[in-house]
């Protein structure tokens, strides 16, 4: 019994590390794949493999499947920030500059984009794919500026200088970094998504509110309320949007946090400078530099130091950054200055747009108004009159009383008594209207 129970048992597994991964496109960058870690039945908990497109500098791209820890590593993003990007949640538009990473959540597009890459969340959208396609183009041919780039600040190290804003100070306007060029991507296809959805509204609206006062009926009603309906949940998005980048335009820490390039640039100069002065020279008299410890061969104590430390460090530099003016934000100022005016510009499309319904709301209002004033004029008139023929019921019972009297016995009391009757009923119904044009109750 015990050998069978034995038997029964699966087998123990080598390693506890699983690593899936396909292509998604032509990788020459050379870089070893993200990875993926399951470690301990960790998808059994709930915490299982998401798929990302990951896109490097150079353009290539690849779909990796990463859990979620992994990422949070990867990226040193809390748990909350992750939270904005699950796609079983609806949060509203938000943009994030943390320590090593921008969070982006901007209607379908939702990535983390770093220095080096860009982890956007895998979809069947065709947005997610327009921003993949967009970003390997102007990566593409924003090739020769980044490898001209790249070669000088080799050659710079290779000197021992540390002063790279002399070099790259006189750098076209055109040139951007990898993570601003990532960021423009996604504001320009969030808002080429909002405008088009804006101008699908305005197509389908105005020929209906022209048909609404031309013709007022239940049908066109309840279109009309659809259509506010979609008008409202749209105004709130792109306000949403058009808030968050005019917060970011309004605080120069936040955008001085989000130069990830610059900020990684500098990183790697304070630890060449740190690992020259670490370093020992061999037995031929060359000056060697201690690779990089691995973060998982560490200590967790070892790995908490090298974070605070990396995390003071990058904090200074954004202080030092910070404190020399406003011209090292001049470029992320200007871009999002730039997209600021286009959803300013959707904005106030959707605004003219409401507008226009409650105009045509007071219109409809104001005709239906008329209606009623009209019905009331005729239930007036109806009442006036119903009064004037009362009045030959009123003469009708006095004379049908059944006593005798000579009048009877004239031939023609009968007509001279339908003729005053007449006559008084007409004066009486003439001075009533008179009396409701005197008092402007009525317009005859």
């Amino acid at each position: 019994m015990a050998d069978r129970k034995e038997r029964l048992l699966p087998p123990k597994p080598a390693s506890a590390i699983n690593l899936r991964e396909s292509s998604y496109g032509p990788s020459a960058s050379g870089r070893q794949p993200f990875q993926g870690v399951d470690v301990l039945g960790l998808k059994k908990r709930g915490q299982g493999l998401r798929s990302w497109i990951r896109v490097d500098t150079s353009g290539n791209s690849e779909v990796i499947e990463v859990d979620k820890f992994t990422m949070m590593s990867r990226c040193d993003l809390p748990a909350r920030d992750l939270r904005l990007l699950d796609p079983l949640f609806v949060y509203p538009s938000t943009i994030l500059g943390r320590e090593k990473a921008i969070v982006v959540n901007l209607e379908q597009i939702r990535c983390i984009i770093t220095a080096d890459e860009v982890l956007l969340l895998n979809s069947l959208d065709s947005s997610v794919l327009h921003y993949v396609v967009e970003l390997q183009r102007r990566l593409t041919r924003a090739g020769v500026g980044g490898l001209w780039k790249s070669e000088c600040a080799d050659l710079s190290r290779g000197r021992g200088s540390r002063n790279f804003d002399d070099i790259f100070g006189n750098t076209s306007p055109d040139y951007l970094p990898f993570e601003f060029s990532a960021l423009e991507v996604a504001l320009e296809a969030a808002c080429t998504f909002l405008d088009s959805q804006a101008a699908e509204l305005e197509i389908e609206a105005y020929p209906l509110l022209d048909e609404l006062t031309s013709k007022i009926s239940t049908l066109n009603l309840e279109r009309v309320r659809r259509l506010k309906s979609r008008l409202v949940a749209l105004t709130r998005r792109v306000q949403k949007v058009r808030d968050e980048i005019e917060q970011l335009m309004d605080d120069d820490g936040d955008m001085a946090e989000m130069y990830l390039t610059e900020k990684k640039r500098r990183m790697e100069s304070t630890l060449y400078g740190d690992q020259s002065l670490s370093g020992y020279r061999s037995a031929d008299g060359v000056l060697s530099v201690s690779a990089p410890v691995s973060p998982i061969a560490s200590s967790p104590d070892g790995r908490k130091l090298d974070k605070s430390l990396s995390i003071a460090r990058s904090r200074h530099e954004s202080m030092r950054s910070s404190e020399s003016g406003t011209e090292s934000i001049e470029e992320l100022e200007m871009l999002l200055e730039a997209y600021f005016v286009v959803i300013d510009s959707t904005l106030n499309k959707l605004t003219s747009l409401k507008e226009y319904i409650d105009d045509t709301e007071d219109f409809i209002n104001i005709q239906l108004d008329n209606v009623r004033n009209q019905l009331i004029q005729f239930e007036l008139l109806l009442t006036t009159a119903t009064f004037v023929v009362a009045i030959f019921g009123v003469v009708a019972g006095i004379f049908g009383m059944n006593f005798e009297i000579p009048f009877f016995d004239n031939a023609g009391a009968f007509k001279w008594v339908l003729i005053v009757t007449g006559v008084t009923g007409i004066t009486i119904f003439l001075t009533f209207c008179w009396f409701f044009k005197y008092r402007r109750l009525m317009s005859l």
